[in-house]
């Protein structure tokens, strides 16, 4: 499903050029779920990034389901996002006076969905995470739990095949945290991959398997 070929990342930063990722070669399975993982600067975020549609790579080929991204526009990259990727982070990412059922129903006004139909989908997310009796509530009536269920139901609505989670229980305590685990563990039996960025591994214990990156390289996958 993910094909990374030699793939080469650098930022100019002033005089110096940084190179996050230095040939990177990569292969994630449909239905795999992987935890990266890596010391501070190893280049796991930009990695993401890349798998993610987020970022362009500076050199390599990036294949995702047959299609090349390597070198597609903005608006390209845009719609390959919406409609195969779901995104979750560690800090919710929630507009704070938006209710749970609004903020998951967001990312179906690009597909160009009757209002209906989005809060319908919307509900079902929601309920998928556990939370069918808070779509009318608001971030800061939620616990970080909570919130977390509500971003990962928002991720969940487009029907994407692929989860990106970057530091997905880095907010929560470890009992939450179990408990976010559980609801990927549970998507990932339905089929979605799920490709997890973290530093904590009771994290990378869930995962199927993981691949270490160190200075841009990887160092077991």
């Amino acid at each position: 499903m993910i094909q990374l070929n030699d793939i080469v990342k650098t930022y100019e930063m002033g005089t110096q050029t940084v190179h996050a990722l230095r040939g990177v070669d990569l292969t994630i399975d449909k239905g795999d779920m992987v935890a990266i993982m890596g010391p501070s600067g190893s280049g796991k975020s930009t990695l993401m990034n890349v798998i993610g549609c987020l970022d362009l790579p500076s050199g390599g080929d990036y294949t995702l389901d047959d299609i090349a991204v390597s070198h597609m526009s903005d608006d390209q990259l845009a719609r390959i996002r919406n409609q195969k990727i779901g995104f979750v982070f560690q800090q919710f990412n929630l507009l704070p006076r938006t209710t749970a059922l609004k903020q998951v129903s967001l990312p179906l006004m690009y597909a160009g969905l009757s209002r209906s139909e989005r809060n319908e989908r919307a509900k079902a997310a929601l309920e998928a995470v556990g939370l069918g009796d808070r779509i009318g509530h608001r971030p800061d009536e939620l616990s970080g739990g909570q919130q977390q269920r509500v971003a990962i139901a928002r991720a969940l609505v487009t029907e994407p095949s692929i989860i990106l989670a970057d530091e997905p229980t880095g907010a929560l305590d470890s009992q939450t945290g179990d408990e976010i685990l559980d609801i990927f563990e549970q998507m990932n039996e339905q089929g979605i991959t799920v490709i997890m960025v973290t530093h904590e591994p009771m994290v990378a214990e869930r995962a199927r398997r993981t691949i270490w990156l160190r200075d841009g390289l990887i160092q077991q996958n």
